[in-house]
């Protein structure tokens, strides 16, 4: 795995979670809650970023994570470049990285990447120039770094701790790099009732999520619940045999209002987005009072600008 940190120990790339030590991941919580404005205020700018480029490359559709980045390098007054994977040189058959190269060669300093591909964020680190920072923005199935730190910014916003706090993941976990993300970073912060709940054919591996109670069913799954994550149904990561029904899904794990009362009554309900409304979750769920969904979306920008800013401002001698 490439090191994440540089020698002198700052955050050079943010590729996972995974290992990273909990003074980083509470070092970055902190300062995205500086960047944190309420609905309607007007948002954090500065010039921490003047004369960095920020380039963000998705092979992948996105909408919430890639306007967030680059809303979070603006804000920071950097300069954006969003590279159309399908209108670039790698449709003509180029190397991710030899189009990583040109783009070092064109002076950008932080490269933003979401790939369907595990290992992609990972081999471009490992190649670039010394003073260039590799940020992922989904890896496969298998991580979403910025995501895992918003989710956590939200519990604590709302929650004020994370020990002793119930926390139960549901849906689709077998194919989710969100729920990987969210478990290393609640687990990392002390979470030590952390649950996932999924039909069998949508449990991971038995080795992965170490540590987590298994459940099969809504009813024990979210028993006390203080913290609910619905995650979305991965179709473009199913085989079209492992594909559930939606009806019959929703119907056994679809969260609604009766189901949410198996949780403690001041139970936060959190979702990644996109939502599947009447599949993972009823529309009255998704916009109830316990949804804090749109908060999450509000903390990916400040989250971004977090990381942004800790990448470079370490680089520099400014963090």
């Amino acid at each position: 795995m490439t090191d994440q940190l540089r020698p002198d120990g700052s955050l050079r790339h943010l590729l996972t979670l995974e290992h990273l030590p909990r003074a980083h991941i509470e070092r970055l919580l902190e300062r995205a809650e500086g960047f944190v404005r309420p609905l309607g205020a007007r948002p954090p700018l500065s010039n921490a970023l003047a004369g960095i480029t920020v380039a963000n490359l998705f092979t992948e559709p996105s909408t919430r994570t890639r306007v967030s980045f680059e809303l979070a390098a603006k804000r920071l007054g950097a300069a954006v470049v969003n590279l159309e994977v399908q209108l670039s040189s790698r449709a003509k058959g180029e190397s991710m990285l030899d189009t990583v190269y040109t783009l070092q060669s064109l002076h950008v300093d932080v490269m933003v990447i979401r790939d369907a591909e595990q290992g992609v964020p990972e081999l471009v680190a490992a190649n670039v120039a010394p003073h260039v920072s590799v940020l992922s923005a989904g890896e496969a199935h298998v991580s979403h770094p910025t995501q895992g730190l918003l989710d956590a910014l939200t519990v604590r916003q709302h929650k004020g701790r994370f020990a002793g706090l119930a926390v139960a993941i549901v849906g689709d976990i077998r194919h989710s790099r969100v729920a990987r993300s969210a478990y290393h970073a609640f687990r990392v912060l002390g979470v030590a009732d952390l649950r996932i709940v999924a039909p069998p054919a949508l449990m991971p591996e038995p080795a992965e999520f170490a540590g987590c109670a298994r459940h099969t069913t809504l009813k024990s799954g979210l028993k006390d619940a203080d913290v609910v994550m619905m995650l979305r149904i991965q179709r473009e990561r199913m085989g079209q045999a492992d594909l559930p029904d939606a009806d019959r899904y929703f119907a056994k794990y679809g969260l609604t209002p009766e189901r949410l009362a198996l949780a403690r009554p001041d139970a936060i309900v959190m979702h990644p987005q996109p939502m599947n409304r009447g599949i993972e979750i009823a529309s009255d769920v998704a916009d109830g009072p316990q949804s804090v969904i749109r908060d999450q979306v509000r903390n990916g920008v400040a989250v971004r600008m977090a990381v942004l800013a800790e990448v470079i401002g370490s680089r520099t001698g400014g963090a």
